[in-house]
Order: structure tokens, then sequence, then C-alpha cells
């Protein structure tokens, strides 16, 4: 169980970072006139995640939860691709990247990376990993509660993001 220790902490550690480039990001969107949506479901949005790396933990240990090899592997390999994905997500967007939604007025609709395929490739990212980091060490409630819950909470957040992007212009981006 400790190297799955070391791996939620790795996983929080990557998520620290992305504070990090996230407000980095806001002040760049900010002062070109950025214009922030959908502050109300930020902070629950933050609490599911926050949560999601307490439940691995505390479900493995509290439930004496076994590491199945089959599985297990797989989902770490998910895991590893969720944050590839993550990343290549953030370096196609730049500093417009954000775990907020802000929208710099004037600047068009980025086309390029994983966003050619498909309109959210952060949130499929996140449902990967919110999914696959518990199940590799059998934490299947916490699988199933972070699921449900954030199934619920990127309804409401795509929609606000999609309302907001849909006052951008399309045009390519490098990738």
């Amino acid at each position: 169980m400790t190297w799955y220790t070391a791996l939620v902490l790795a996983v929080a550690a990557e998520r620290l970072a992305e504070l990090v480039v996230a407000r980095r990001n806001t002040r760049w969107s900010l002062a070109r006139g950025g214009v922030e949506s959908g502050r109300g479901h930020y902070p629950a949005m933050v609490a599911l995640h926050t949560a999601l790396l307490a439940g691995c933990l505390a479900e493995v240990h509290l439930a004496d939860r076994p590491f199945p090899p089959v599985v297990g592997w797989a989902m770490v390999a998910a895991v590893v691709a969720a944050q590839a994905l993550r990343w290549w997500c953030i370096r196609t967007l730049g500093p417009r990247w954000n775990t907020r939604v802000i929208v710099v007025p004037g600047l068009p609709r980025v086309t390029g990376g994983p966003y050619r395929w498909l309109s959210h490739p952060n949130y499929v990212a996140v449902a990967a990993e919110g999914l696959a980091l518990p199940l590799v060490h059998g934490a299947w409630v916490t699988a199933l509660v972070f699921t449900t819950l954030n199934t619920a909470l990127m309804a409401v957040r795509i929609r606000c993001e999609d309302e907001a992007l849909d006052r951008l212009p399309a045009v390519d981006a490098r990738a």
C-alpha cells in the first residue's frame, strides 16, 4: 500500500502544479480583459477533487482493499494516460488553460491538439483519472461516488464553458 499512497500523493502534487499554472494563467487572462464564468460551481469542484484523493487513501487503508493485479495495472496505465492527456490540453491552450472558466474576449477558440477531436478533452482526463485512480487499489466505492458526483458537476461545468466559448470565433491553433 505504500506505493499506492505514493501514487496518490504524486497525483496530488500534480494537481498542485496545475493550480500554480492556473493561477499564473488567471493573471494573464484577467490582464487581457478575461471574463470569468461559473464561479458558483468552482468550490464544489475543488471539494470533489480533494475528496477523490482523500477517499482513495481512506478507502484503501480503512477497508483494507487489496491490489487486484490485472485491473490494478490497467488502471495505473489509465492514470498515466489521463495525466498525459491533461498536460497535452494544458500545453495546447497555453496561457488560456485554467481550472476556472475564463474567456479572453477577442481570442479565437482553440481547435488544435486534442481539441481537434473532442470539445472538452481535459474532462475526459478528469473522468478517466477519477475512475482509474481509486480502482488501482480496489477502492470501488470512491470510484463510484466520485464518478456519479463528477458526472453531475461536469454537466454544469460543460454547459457553463460552452456558453462562454460560444462567444469566440473558431480558428486553428498549433498543437
